[in-house]
Order: structure tokens, then sequence, then C-alpha cells
């Protein structure tokens, strides 16, 4: 079994069993060592699990889960694209957006679930640049959406 997928595994995770697009685009694309992945919302299998906007007494580990769902998305998208994910050497920025109301103040604490995920499969190389938004709505109602560039080895 792929390292990763192992470590993926004592999370007590794992990726989807498919990721369908909802669009016309590619799920990542390869330029030279870097493969740009498209953006990932909060479904599995192609079913919406959570949704925007965020709401009052909106509950942080929720919206951690969401965005942790989008970047298990990310991940079958590598392995799609790149054939496995321990060919990711390093991953180089993530760009997170959270359907939220004007003036919330707490999207990147929601960020912070993908975030953390690169980080306990990759380690240090899983550290990242990121950007983290709010927006006015995302594709299917989803609350999280999350994109991200890797570099391949």
């Amino acid at each position: 079994m792929d390292p990763i997928e192992q470590r993926l595994a004592e999370l007590g995770l794992s990726l989807p069993p498919s990721a369908p697009s909802r669009a016309l685009f590619l799920p990542g694309k390869i330029s030279g060592n870097l493969l740009f992945l498209s953006g990932q919302i909060c479904e599995w299998e192609g079913v919406p699990q959570y949704f925007g906007p965020v709401a009052e007494g909106f509950d942080m580990d929720t919206g951690q889960a969401a965005a942790r769902m989008c970047a298990l998305n990310l991940l079958y998208s590598i392995k799609t694209v790149a054939g496995s994910l321990s060919r990711v050497s390093s991953v180089i920025r993530l760009g997170g957006f959270v359907a939220a109301p004007q003036g919330y103040g707490e999207g990147p604490f929601i960020v912070n679930g993908a975030s953390q995920l690169f980080i306990d499969l990759y380690g240090e190389a899983g550290r990242h640049a990121r950007t983290a938004v709010n927006v006015a709505s995302l594709p299917a109602n989803a609350l999280v959406e999350i994109d991200a560039v890797v570099e391949l080895g």
C-alpha cells in the first residue's frame, strides 16, 4: 500500500471512491513538476455533504470536517492525475473559499481542516502557502471549496 494512503488509514480516513466533475474541467493538470488541482467542494462521490453559508451558532468542528472532505477529494485527484499520493514532494499552496456572510472572520480557521490533513500526511512537506477567503456562495451551495498546487517528485 502507498505509504501516504497507509497514513491516511491510520488517521481513520480514506479516499472517496470517486470525485466526479461538476463542469467542464480537469481534476488537475501537470506543468513541469507542478500539479495544479481544480477546486473541490465538500461532497462525497458527487453528493454535497456540508452546506453554506455559515449560520449563527456554527460549529467550527463541522466546518473543519467540510474542509477536510475537500482535501480528501483533492487527494483523490492527485492519485488520479499523478498515479500515487507518494509522488507529492511538497504541498505548495492551498486556496480556501468559505460560504459565509459579510463580516464573518473565522473562515481561515475552517480552512485549517484541509491544511491540517496535508500536514498530517506529508509532515513538513505538507506545510504550504495559503489563501482563505469568504464568498457569498459556492457550487451546489457548498460550505467550503479548496484548490491546491503540489510539487511532484
